[in-house]
């Protein structure tokens, strides 16, 4: 069951401006990575769900959230049904994301008071999310679209809130585009949390990277 309403989720991602996204089969590789990010400053994490027993992984992800790492909100990506998101809101997602408008997990969600944030492309899209009650709308795939895309949807609807995910850098000149655009937050997922060659995890670098990351962010609001 989610700890945080979709509203105090709303208001975490616009606090901060960032999610980071995260997937790793291994359960105690991926507790690391969450504590790099919490100790980097993130609040929030989006595990993405692309592997076989994923939902395995989340669920004592979740846990370990609870217990160890206070005010740290934990969502699920990547999900594509229903049935998917009831999954995961019952092993606590306190947000899901989507890579389409279903609605469907629009349902869902809002019968548990759990943000959901659809993948959307069009302004008609955006427009039937927030008629189903979303409060933040994902721009997939953000490279595709592009800081112009937000400016020109934050014209005739300037209350719409964006995080674009996809295409996203952390450093100044991205971010900023990005942010001077009218994003609400933006998801990151590889610039942020990458593998060396050998499929390690250089800890110190990712809390640093998001360190960074978030003081950018910061300095643009």
């Amino acid at each position: 069951m989610a700890q945080y309403s979709r509203i105090e989720v709303a208001l975490k991602m616009k606090e901060t401006g960032l999610v980071p996204l995260f997937y790793h089969h291994d359960i105690e590789i991926s507790k690391k990575v969450l504590k790099a990010c919490y100790d980097g400053g993130a609040r929030l994490l989006e595990f993405t769900s692309r592997g076989d027993f994923a939902h395995e992984v989340f669920a004592a992800l979740s846990k370990y959230a609870i217990a160890e790492l206070p005010g740290m909100i934990l969502g699920v990506g990547s999900v594509t049904d229903v049935a998917g998101a009831s999954l995961y809101m019952q092993l606590g997602a306190n947000f899901i994301v989507t890579p389409v408008l279903r609605e469907d997990i629009a349902i869902a969600c809002n019968r548990r008071k759990v943000l959901w944030s659809p993948g959307c492309g069009t302004l008609t899209e955006i427009a039937r999310a927030e008629e189903l009650g979303c409060e933040i709308v994902k721009l997939f795939p953000g490279d595709i679209y592009g800081p112009e895309f937000i400016k020109g949807i934050k014209g005739p609807q300037p209350w719409t809130s964006i995080m674009p995910t996809g295409g996203v850098s952390p450093n100044v000149e991205n971010l900023t585009k990005w942010f001077k655009a009218g994003v609400t937050c933006v998801g990151i997922g590889s610039q942020l949390i990458k593998a060396d060659a050998n499929g390690d995890y250089d800890l110190v670098k990712i809390e640093s990277v998001i360190k960074e990351c978030l003081s950018i962010i910061q300095s643009l609001e």
